[in-house]
């Protein structure tokens, strides 16, 4: 869909639960004297996940193991990878990991260290999965891709039927058709759609740097093992596929157990292209917590199972997510609005299931005419 006409929210009732819950918030922080920006938490995990992914393969070159230790080796970096994604440059690309933009712009760039694009994802997720959650029309994580259903308003395919039981597989693609194609697909169309404001001139240098940033990444991670350092083409090929079949489940699931899980809400503009809801409101109403008492998940995914306080907050370094969810779950409780979470991992993955069995199905009569 383009957005020229861009889909609005609008209240009938002017909610005054954002701004009571942003003012709680503030105070917050005020009062601890905290910044919102990264804490040496933040500093020494960025560290460690850079560690992940670099290390592994400064070994792989050094020591050329075995094919078993390789490819461990590999596996170890899809981790890293993950981690990189779900942590640094997500934080940073929203401009919640330092009050530097320099800073910011760095460590966002570390998306194009792992072989993406900085550039196309701040446009396709900070300005349409973020504004316009779970609205199919707009928010590109949710439609359809492939042979996968996210969304009870697109078309069912009898193969969506089992799509909960293939679907894990087709989560490992996503990094590799990534890197691979994604940028380049994503370039063309927020021309088209207009979601890339730049002018001709600007996507020209645009497109230069993502062909060169491509070309660097497959130079480094691929030519150089096997060129400079004579290892097997074949087991490189290999190596970089475990990297990224991991790095891509990690990352989708991570999200899925968002927005695609039991509960969410998938509304529907109206023909004049409007969702009558408060936008803090439809943010809740489209994303769910989990494992928000798990200091293990919590630290490596980044605070996306604190998926409800990063949509409200998403400049808000995800490290103080744990001591801000309190207050948002108080303030909605307050205002009548539901704040949906799954306390566990578990919990949170089969309701994920739960719902691609569900939009696997065919649809009724009132989800055929949307």
């Amino acid at each position: 869909m383009s957005v020229k006409g861009k889909i609005k929210f609008v209240s009938k009732d002017k909610s005054l639960f954002f701004p009571t819950l942003r003012n709680r918030v503030d105070a917050y922080f005020e009062e601890h004297a905290v910044s919102k920006n990264a804490n040496t938490t933040m500093i020494i995990k960025t560290i460690v996940l850079l560690t992940c992914y670099i290390a592994p393969f400064v070994l792989l070159l050094a020591l050329q193991p075995d094919l078993g230790l390789s490819l461990l080796l590999w596996f170890i970096m899809g981790l890293g990878v993950a981690g990189i994604g779900m942590s640094i440059m997500h934080d940073a690309n929203h401009g919640a990991y330092s009050n530097s933009k320099i800073v910011n712009s760095l460590m966002g760039y570390t998306l194009n260290l792992v072989g993406g694009s900085a550039s196309n994802w701040k446009l396709q997720h900070n300005i349409l999965h973020h504004t316009y959650t779970n609205v199919v029309e707009m928010d590109e994580d949710i439609q359809d891709r492939l042979v996968l259903r996210f969304s009870p308003h697109t078309k069912v395919k009898f193969y969506h039927k089992i799509q909960w039981l293939y679907a894990f597989v087709f989560y490992g693609l996503l990094t590799l058709y990534w890197v691979l194609a994604k940028d380049f697909v994503q370039y063309a169309l927020f021309i088209k759609n207009g979601v890339n404001p730049n002018s001709k001139a600007e996507n020209k240098v645009f497109l230069f740097k993502l062909i060169y940033t491509k070309l660097l990444y497959f130079a480094v991670i691929l030519a150089v093992p096997v060129f400079v350092f004579n290892i097997p083409f074949l087991e490189v090929l290999l190596g970089f596929f475990v990297m990224h079949f991991v790095a891509g489940i990690v990352l989708t699931v991570v999200f899925q157990l968002a927005h695609t899980v039991e509960g969410t809400s998938h509304p529907r503009p109206t023909e004049h292209g409007i969702i009558e809801n408060d936008w803090a409101i439809h943010q809740l109403n489209t994303t769910v917590n989990f494992s928000r008492k798990s200091k293990l998940i919590s630290w490596y995914v980044g605070g996306l199972n604190f998926q409800i306080e990063h949509h409200l907050f998403p400049r808000v370094c995800h490290v103080h997510y744990p001591a801000i969810a309190p207050i948002v779950k108080q303030t909605a409780e307050e205002f009548g609005i539901p704040y949906m979470e799954n306390e566990t991992f578990g919990q949170a993955l089969r309701s994920h299931i739960a719902t691609l069995h569900r939009f696997g199905k065919l649809p009724d009569w009132n989800e055929a005419i949307g």
